[in-house]
């Protein structure tokens, strides 16, 4: 991969990533997902520890499954649109929802895995409640929640990673797992390097987009004089900051699935140029 190569995917998915159609579906999507987050995290007022922990985690592994039947259908709607093709929302709606509402399962092993690590940390935490012998087995057992909630990180990067390399598979190539996991194992065999490069350039706008909103409500937080007390008041204040949230964030994430189509062919082709790719 040049600079010239990826100065052009970056152009080409940064100039079809503010259509209005597609624009208004993504924040139809991240609405929906906002409302998940907003859910939760009204759930987790008051409530304990570990059980604010997994309404912290799941609504993220959740709302992965909604992006990720968002992202192929997006990348469907860009495949069309780089090739001049008329596009219809309803029409490619119609001819791919087998596709896109399937896609969505791809995201159910990693939110049974979180599930199996929270109710393992339970037990971390029901040991460490006991009388008298509760803080010696917290002592002694403490790697274990340290392991947990790290891992409970790694799968939140493992989804970020599903929506990078997975939605363009799926979307160009259909729902065949033994293709998909061959393409990909192709993909990080041939070079890991340059693919977690591009996944974190598809990345950078949409981290950076979400830094400064959460920077501006963090300072309007400051501003209320008299902040919320009552839980039903704090979950109307985060849903009316979620809807700009899910505006101003719907361009970024249009780019991110339009450079993952790109990125996906970018290597593809360059596999295919590659009979014999090192190992």
């Amino acid at each position: 991969m040049t600079f010239d190569e990826l100065r052009l995917i970056f152009n080409r998915a940064l100039k079809y990533s503010f259509n209005l159609r597609k624009n208004a579906v993504v924040f139809g999507v991240l609405s929906l997902a906002g409302l998940l987050f907003v859910f939760f995290r009204s759930l987790s007022i008051g409530a304990g520890r570990w059980l604010s922990l997994s309404l912290t985690f799941l609504p993220i592994f959740l709302g992965a499954g909604l992006l990720l039947s968002l992202g192929v259908f997006l990348i469907r709607m860009y495949h069309d649109e780089i090739k001049g093709k008329p596009i219809g929302i309803k029409a490619l709606f119609s001819k791919s929802w087998d596709v896109i509402l399937g896609s969505s399962y791809f995201s159910i092993p990693i939110v049974l895995l979180y599930l199996i690590l929270w109710m393992i940390l339970g037990i971390f935490v029901l040991l460490s409640e006991i009388p008298l012998l509760g803080p010696f087995f917290y002592a002694i057992l403490a790697f274990g929640p340290f392991l947990i909630n790290f891992l409970s990180l790694v799968l939140c990067i493992l989804s970020g990673a599903l929506l990078f390399f997975v939605a363009p598979s799926i979307a160009l190539r259909g729902l065949n797992a033994l293709k998909l996991s061959q393409t990909l194992t192709a993909r990080f065999k041939d070079d890991a390097f340059t693919n977690i490069f591009l996944a974190i350039v598809g990345f950078l706008p949409f981290a950076l987009m979400l830094f400064f909103l959460m920077l501006a409500a963090e300072m309007s937080g400051k501003l209320a004089f008299n902040p919320p007390q009552y839980p039903a008041f704090a979950a109307l204040q985060w849903f009316f900051m979620m809807i700009p949230f899910a505006a101003l964030l719907a361009p970024a994430v249009t780019f991110f699935f339009n450079f993952s189509a790109e990125a996906h062919v970018m290597m593809k082709n360059r596999l295919k140029s590659e009979p014999n790719p090192q190992k």
